[in-house]
């Protein structure tokens, strides 16, 4: 039930009181935990994430509640966002009981059963709550925050998302974790040793599966690889390493290089990796260090010929 993200630069009030609108609602125990609730500050970052619904800030003192992917939503007064997010989710209930499916999110509900911004709208009028449907919403977007000062707080990106609690212990004061390896704190002084603390690190693209010894179908330790090319690297990589084939966590988009292990190395494959005429760009690489950074130097800095050139 309480699967909450926030803009964490953002006032995270909001979020507390849905947290405690969530808590305090019995029926509100029949969402499942997959639900998504992104309470954002107006920049768009959480909004991007394909939330169930949408607490957007907008200027003087107002907010638009989303509802899944719909281009329309209603807009309410910022301070009744929490309760008008709450009711969002009982619109999704009644219509998943309706329906007399097992939907767990929005997107899961069948067409004829899609929810409606403006049966919404009218929704929250009968609770007194006072609000405007919005035919065309704004979807500001933002990326994820850089390492580095943003105002009085200060963002940590944590190489593959994974801390030992040395490192953890190394944090100043309140902190807020975010979806994207990052954590904030509130001591722009801080410099907690073996993590990011400022842009133009490898470590902002590069990601990972869990890779040996955690996981029994995976081919190589690829933390540990990542983690040696990465600490060569000047400039992001932007690259996956997978274990297998199955490529678990695998980031959004298509700019990314997978580096999937086998048994005698990686499989680089994506943009900049050469592949012959009509093939897949694909090549095989021997899992040393060196070979792989020298192999995605050269995925990174060779020009993109786009479809229509």
């Amino acid at each position: 039930v309480r699967n909450i993200v926030g803009s964490p630069l953002g006032d995270p009030a909001p979020v507390r009181a849905l947290d405690r609108l969530l808590c305090a609602d019995p029926g509100a125990a029949a969402l499942s935990g997959r639900f998504l609730f992104a309470v954002d500050d107006g920049r768009g970052d959480v909004a991007a994430l394909d939330p169930d619904v949408t607490l957007l800030a907008r200027p003087g003192g107002r907010a638009l509640i989303r509802i899944g992917a719909a281009p329309d939503a209603a807009e309410v007064a910022a301070a009744d966002g929490p309760e008008a997010a709450l009711e969002a989710a009982r619109h999704f209930l009644d219509a998943a009981a309706r329906a007399g499916t097992r939907a767990w999110r929005v997107a899961e509900l069948p067409a004829e059963h899609a929810l409606d911004a403006r049966e919404f709208t009218a929704r929250l009028a009968a609770l007194g709550i006072p609000a405007r449907y919005v035919a065309d919403a704004p979807r500001p977007y933002a990326g994820p925050p850089a390492p580095g000062v943003h105002g009085d707080a200060l963002c940590v990106l944590i190489p593959l998302g994974r801390l030992r609690s040395a490192q953890w212990r190394e944090l100043p004061g309140a902190l807020r974790t975010t979806p994207w390896r990052s954590v904030i704190v509130g001591d722009t002084a801080a410099r907690p040793a073996g993590l990011v603390t400022a842009p133009g690190s490898a470590w902002e693209s590069v990601t990972a599966c869990t890779g040996r010894p955690g996981c029994a179908k995976a081919l190589a330790d690829v933390r540990a690889d990542a983690r040696a090319v990465a600490e060569r690297a000047r400039g992001p990589l932007s690259v996956h390493w997978s274990g297998c084939e199955r490529r678990c966590g695998h980031p959004r988009g298509t700019d990314w290089v997978d580096a999937v292990a086998t048994a005698t190395g990686y499989r680089l494959t994506g943009p900049g990796v050469p592949g012959g005429p009509g093939e897949p760009a694909s090549r095989h690489v021997p899992a040393t260090a060196p070979e792989l950074g020298a192999a995605l130097r050269d995925a990174r800095n060779t020009p993109r010929v786009s479809e229509e050139q």
